[in-house]
């Protein structure tokens, strides 16, 4: 038996949402973990959240296009859809955000090596946290124009 575009078309979308939620998790693992004082054990988990998030926030791109193109309401839905681009636009501004994070956490593998925890000042871990907390903010609204994007297509529909 073949796997219908149903079918596809649904695992797609599970694997959507689900990469949706294990970036969200991994900001959340990265954000409740960075601290001032932070210890090795701490500072892997959030090296490791980090890496999780960048490979689920792939799969959200990755899943995303592929609705768009051969799973959802068509191209010209969504390309003229407003809500669409401002989820994208916000997509890709979480994305710039977490790139300070991600090569910061990248260099501390060094430490790691040497089994012992990174030296971070505090204010850079201040830093790190803000960032983080916008990049949950980010991900926090990204289902509300997702949600205003199914049910619109142009704003005078929905307000």
């Amino acid at each position: 038996m073949e796997p219908t575009p149903q079918l596809w078309s649904a695992v797609t979308a599970y694997l959507h949402y689900l990469s949706f939620m294990v970036s969200y998790l991994a900001l959340g693992v990265e954000y409740f973990h960075l601290a001032p004082d932070i210890s090795l054990k701490s500072a892997k988990r959030v090296a490791f959240a980090d890496i999780a998030y960048g490979i689920a926030a792939t799969l959200v791109l990755v899943t995303g296009v592929l609705r768009v193109i051969y799973f959802g309401k068509g191209t010209d839905y969504y390309l003229h859809n407003p809500f669409f681009h401002i989820k994208v636009g916000l997509f890709v501004i979480v994305g710039l955000l977490s790139l300070y994070p991600t090569f910061t956490f990248i260099f501390w593998f060094k430490d790691f090596q040497k089994d012992q925890a990174p030296t971070v000042e505090a204010s850079k871990i201040q830093r790190l946290s803000t960032l983080v907390k916008f990049e949950l903010a980010g991900f926090t609204l990204l289902p509300l124009f997702a949600a205003l994007m199914a049910r619109a297509n142009s704003l005078g529909q929905i307000f």
